[in-house]
């Protein structure tokens, strides 16, 4: 499904925590500073459909947020990732997902790829 739209992003990481087994998948209670958040049992997730690249900071949000709720956090984003909230991501296990043109979640880090490994 291609993504024009930021409920087209949403579709498509919905679609994808789905293939992982997360049938629940709902908005969030808190909403995260940027993007949209998502949630279900033991798992935290922010799609971000903005031309900006993610920050160290919104990485950093969406960790302590998981933290908070004792679940997985899942970063999804058109943009990208700033090249230190990578490295960020990768000491705080977080994995980061770059939806691509065509809604495709693309893993960016080695958390993320560990998470696709599982998507079935």
């Amino acid at each position: 499904m291609p993504i024009r739209t930021a409920r087209d992003a949403v579709t498509a990481a919905v679609l994808y925590l789905r293939g992982l087994g997360h049938r629940d998948v709902r908005r969030a209670d808190q909403r995260p500073l940027s993007g949209i958040g998502l949630a279900a049992p033991g798992i935290v997730v922010q799609v971000d459909p903005t031309v900006g690249p993610a920050s160290v900071r919104d990485v950093e949000c969406l960790w302590l947020t998981a933290m908070a709720e004792s679940a997985r956090g899942v970063y999804f984003s058109l943009a990208g990732y700033a090249e230190d909230a990578r490295a960020h991501a990768d000491l705080l296990d977080l994995p980061l997902f770059v939806l691509d043109p065509s809604g495709v979640p693309r893993p960016v880090n080695a958390p993320a790829v560990t998470l696709d490994a599982t998507a079935g």
